[in-house]
């Protein structure tokens, strides 16, 4: 979902699918698919579990020709599960998070006042603390957050006949007038998505945090201060380098778990 822009985000999701594989007792294999630019769409019934990344660009129905294969994917995915055994596991990441619930028609997705850029706490709901994927995870917990939009006003109604649940909030400010985002959805049992990036790695953003056009935005909009903060967070590692180690191999884990178990059960 990156449209064709380098980013570390897809860098940090390869290194990880691979740490995964490399695992012993884990055999498998995967491809990417280039769903923007060359609208490249996995079949459904070909693989088992499906990262779908972040992505610069509006997050809202453009017309643009890989739109609806996109999101008769993501329906293919939910049908599958309501009707088959051998279910499909699916994780949403920021782009593809905010595409879901507005396909899905589960919240709205509006743009922000101003871009959200940082690392910045995750504060889980009750859903979210027994949530397995944020299982060692503090609350609140740090990732990184990129975005122009953002997930506000879930309908709880439609969240619940999916036995969906919000896992956790962007930081509650009780003295400003602005619904707080939506920083996590789980859609399903087997699909989960979140607003933040859970791939992102200390060596990635302090690469990313270094470029000149985004250090001029960090210090523009939060000062100097803020953005040696930002830095000193990418070095402890109980910040953003555990989110790292804990969401998505969890979720891949996981994932392969039930897989197995499903397999192993007599026909």
């Amino acid at each position: 979902m990156n449209a064709g822009h380098a980013n570390e985000g897809m860098r940090c999701i390869k290194m990880q699918v691979c740490n995964f594989l490399m695992q012993k007792g884990i055999k498998g294999s995967f491809d990417i698919f280039d769903v923007r630019v060359k609208s490249e769409i996995p079949k459904v019934k070909d693989y088992d579990i499906f990262i779908s990344s972040g992505g610069p660009g509006i997050p809202l129905v453009l017309n643009e020709p890989w739109e609806n294969a996109y999101f008769n994917f993501l329906d293919s995915v939910l049908y599958h599960n309501l009707s088959k055994e051998n279910k499909k596991h699916l994780f949403l990441i920021c782009h593809s998070f905010q595409l879901a619930c507005l396909h899905w028609d589960l919240a709205r997705v509006i743009k922000r006042r101003s871009t959200s850029f940082g690392i910045f706490p995750m504060f889980k709901t009750k859903t979210g603390e027994n949530e397995i994927l944020f299982e060692d995870l503090d609350d609140p917990f740090y990732a990184v957050d990129s975005r122009d939009y953002q997930v506000i006003g879930p309908k709880d109604w439609k969240l619940n006949s999916l036995n969906g649940n919000i896992l956790c909030i962007e930081k509650p400010r009780p003295n400003v007038a602005l619904e707080r985002a939506v920083m996590a959805i789980r859609f399903s049992s087997e699909i989960v998505g979140t607003q933040f990036h859970p791939e992102a790695d200390a060596e990635g953003m302090t690469r990313y945090f270094e470029r000149k056009d985004k250090k001029a935005l960090v210090i523009k909009k939060y000062g100097k201060k803020k953005y040696r903060l930002m830095l000193e967070k990418l070095a402890d590692d109980e910040k953003i380098m555990k989110t790292n180690k804990v969401i998505l191999p969890r979720f891949l884990a996981n994932a392969a778990k039930t897989l197995n178990e499903t397999n192993l059960q007599p026909a």
